[in-house]
């Protein structure tokens, strides 16, 4: 397996790419895309303002920054949608028929996402839930908690979803788009088992989150379950547009895919060599062929859940 890091904008980047050159791709891109503008970015990195927040604690735990995609105005949803369509237009020519994207999402911006991608020409294959235990949602309303005791505004976030397209195939059957192309369908977890579209999987553990030092970093258990299933015949590469932190690199280094990763921030891509190899050496039997975390992972998830009253038990 080998990977390959570039520090650019991804649409520029893919515009220079030959036609079917990857098989899949899984992201956790910056689906509000006004959070992760640079101005945005100084603001988070400032610890004030902007359109990030700082939750209140809960039981004495910190409660890490979260973008409030309900300040978005209307001009701004449409742009998600937008944006969209043109990652989607970007993507679709460097991709061979059948590939799957996978993108993590967000319940209130899911439909825009999907409606830009299949406006762009991919189908809508469903989501995969992961579910967690979150700390988006259920505040009651602001400057009126003691007033409101038994109102929420928004119910508690307890899963994230990870929207699944497909690239049309290009063959009369996915038999025989697999075997021209190596692509058109998922992996099973096992011959016994097909792939869920419900999957427990906790917050990133500490150990985790201290390595990649990402706003929204996610934990390798379901990174390593999510790429596994997108090269059904387990060959190919992966493509992660926005490799932030570098944990879906380091997931598909872990499985042994190829994969390349782009990033456009200069902070977080002169990191990604070093997260790489940090977080893919963790847990070093767990290859997302499962869905339950291995015994290995338990020290890491109870000193996580020491650390916050936001941990969830694995099944």
């Amino acid at each position: 397996m080998a990977f390959t890091l570039h520090n650019e904008n991804c649409f520029d980047w893919l515009k220079d790419q030959a036609p079917n050159s990857f098989q899949a791709v899984l992201t956790d891109p910056p689906f509000g895309i006004v959070e992760f503008t640079p101005e945005e970015v100084a603001k988070l990195r400032a610890g004030r303002g902007g359109v990030w927040r700082i939750p209140p604690k809960i039981g004495g735990s910190e409660r890490a920054p979260l973008p409030r995609f309900t300040t978005l105005t209307a001009e701004q949803r449409e742009h998600v949608r937008s944006y969209f369509q043109s990652f989607g237009e970007a993507l679709e020519p460097v991709l061979v028929p059948g590939a799957h994207v996978m993108v993590a999402g967000t319940p209130m911006l899911q439909f825009l996402v999907q409606d830009g991608m299949a406006t762009a020409g991919f189908e809508v294959r469903g989501a995969v839930m992961r579910l967690y235990r979150g700390f988006r949602g259920g505040d009651r309303p602001k400057l009126a908690e003691e007033e409101f005791p038994e109102v929420c505004v928004t119910p508690r976030g307890n899963y994230e979803p990870w929207m699944i397209f497909r690239k049309p195939i290009s063959e009369r059957t996915v038999a025989e788009n697999l075997r021209k192309w190596g692509t058109g369908a998922l992996r099973r977890i096992n011959v016994n088992s097909p792939f869920p579209d419900v999957i427990q999987s906790g917050k990133t553990p500490v150990t985790e989150e201290a390595i990649g030092e990402h706003p929204t970093q996610k934990p390798q258990h379901i990174l390593r379950i999510l790429a596994r299933s997108l090269l059904p015949l387990g060959e190919g590469t992966i493509l992660e547009p926005f490799a932030g932190s570098g944990s879906t690199i380091a997931a598909c280094e872990a499985i042994g895919y190829d994969s390349v990763g782009i990033e456009l921030d200069e902070r977080h891509f002169g990191n990604l060599h070093r997260n790489i190899e940090l977080l893919k050496s963790m847990y070093p039997r767990f290859k997302g062929e499962s869905l339950e975390l291995l015994t290995e992972l338990a020290p890491t998830l109870a000193k996580a859940s020491k650390s916050g009253a936001d941990q969830t038990t694995l099944i």
